[in-house]
């Protein structure tokens, strides 16, 4: 077991070497179900690419860097737009089940608010965050968001994280503390991943935080206002 993985099953090295002869087949089809099937959120999809540029730099997957990158980029494209419609097909039944605790249309409108407020910025970066590039595959179907836009920037995603990822470690894994240390650095790379998620939710406290504040700063002129209006107008004097 590993700590940077969990459960050696998950070990990008022991996942790939388990595959034998059929090293790149399977990788491609782990990359394939992560980025399209809702049951492969689970793959450590990064790691597994980083490894894999480090076998292909090792001559253990016997084939040419540039045809491995454009296979992974294939798959994760392609995973992509079946993960799309899988979305766009089964959505609407599962959301419009009001009784249902999972599958809510609450959901569907913050998924579609969240893609208007960050566009072509959240597909791309949701490609480096674990779990949330699975999931944000279907959502975009469930939303009915644009095909064209969503396909063109999942394809920009999918060419710099599968092929970025894959010669990140064929250069890396060629040096000596990497190959030495792989376990820490499969752990940096994970943690490296969700980074851009982090900086996102930080960015979007803020916004909210100035936009309360603009609100705090509208209420109380205007209460300023009104109080100064009351204080100059004249009370009639009642005659007796």
């Amino acid at each position: 077991m590993t700590i940077a993985l969990g459960p050696d099953w998950l070990d990008p090295t022991v996942l790939l070497n388990g595959l034998g002869p059929y090293m790149l087949i399977g990788l491609c089809l782990i990359i394939f179900a992560e980025c399209g099937l809702l049951v492969g959120f689970f793959l450590p999809g990064d790691s597994l690419l980083f490894t894999a540029g480090l076998f292909v730099a090792a001559g253990t997957i016997d084939t040419p860097l540039w045809l491995v990158c454009v296979l992974l980029t294939i798959c994760a494209f392609v995973g992509n737009v079946v993960g799309y419609y899988i979305g766009k097909k089964a959505g609407p039944a599962l959301f419009s089940k009001p009784e249902s605790k999972i599958f809510k249309k609450e959901y569907v409108d913050k998924t579609q608010e969240f893609f208007d407020k960050y566009g072509a910025r959240a597909i791309v970066l949701a490609r480096f965050v674990p779990i949330v590039r699975t999931f944000i595959t279907a959502m975009a179907g469930v939303g009915r968001m644009d095909p064209k836009k969503y396909f063109t920037y999942s394809a920009i995603g999918g060419v710099a994280w599968a092929a970025g990822l894959t010669i990140l470690g064929y250069f890396l894994g060629q040096v000596s503390f990497i190959k030495d240390n792989l376990e820490i650095t499969l752990l940096a790379i994970v943690f490296l991943s969700i980074v851009p998620i982090i900086i996102e939710v930080i960015k979007a406290r803020k916004e909210k935080k100035s936009l309360l504040q603009e609100e705090a700063d509208d209420i109380t002129q205007v209460m300023d206002a009104q109080l100064q209006d009351d204080s100059t107008q004249i009370i009639p004097r009642v005659e007796r």
